[in-house]
Parts: C-alpha cells; structure tokens; sequence
C-alpha cells in the first residue's frame, strides 16, 4: 500500500466518522439525506477479522423491495473495503432512519447496472464523475430482504 492509499482511506475513514457525529449530535436530523439521498448504515462481516464493520453509505436507488448502493470510493482505482467484505459474505444488515433490516447483498448484473445507472447519476452526478476518474467499472451493488 502506498502513502497516497493511506492518505486517501484516512481520508474516507474521518468523513465517514464526522458523518456519523453529525447525525448523533443533531437527533438524525442533519445529513440523514445528503444531496437528497438517505443515508444508510451498511453492516458487513469483515473477511478478514470476521468481526462486524460498519460505513455510512448513501441510497441513490430505493424502494420497499431493495436499497441500491454505489461502490464508488470517490473514484478511487481500488474497491472500498466494504464492498469486498459483502462479496465475501453477502449477508448484511442495512439501517436506514433507525430501521435496520437483514438483507442479502449483490454486484448489480450488467444488465441491472445499465438500468440503474442514469438513475444513480440522476441522484448525484458526482457518481459519473467518479467512473469517469477510474479505470474499474464502479459495481453497483443491490441490497434485498432476506428470506
């Protein structure tokens, strides 16, 4: 891993605390929908430590049946840890506004990220910005209840 690695996961690391700050400090009442989108808390299984990890995300997409996340790592050229943990075990749990849900996580099919693509850019285009910095094809990744 390189400095400029470190210095970018550092980076993601504190504004996902200060993410996470603002809303306790404010009741879940600031930055619960940045850029028009709710923020969700996406629990994964480390793959490595198989201890429980957990990020702050935005939903692009979202309906009763599904919450779409966007791997994006701010158009970074590696995948954010959060993504690989859920490919190795797709089992989640996503809270959105106080509600946590079990859900089963997956790599949208291309199909799938063709459809969901202008939508997702639709809800902020700084994601197509992000694909546009990279070389890797952002994943889309849908969240469904499990069972």
């Amino acid at each position: 891993m390189t400095f400029k690695n470190d210095l970018a996961d550092l980076g993601l690391k504190a504004m996902n605390l200060t993410h996470r700050a603002v809303l306790k400090v404010s009741g879940g009442r600031w930055l619960a929908q940045p850029m028009g989108m709710p923020t969700v808390e996406l629990s994964t299984t480390g793959r490595k430590s198989g201890q429980p990890r957990r990020v702050l995300l935005t939903a692009p997409v979202h309906d009763d049946q599904r919450i779409v996340v966007v791997a994006s790592k701010g158009g970074d050229d590696r995948h954010p840890e959060w993504y690989l943990n859920l490919v190795a075990d797709p089992a989640v749990e996503v809270t959105v506004a106080g509600v946590m849900r079990p859900m089963i996580a997956r790599t949208a099919t291309p199909d799938e990220r063709q459809e969901l693509w202008p939508q997702i850019t639709a809800a902020y285009k700084g994601y197509a910005s992000y694909q546009r910095r990279t070389d890797r094809e952002i994943p889309v990744v849908i969240c469904e209840p499990r069972g």
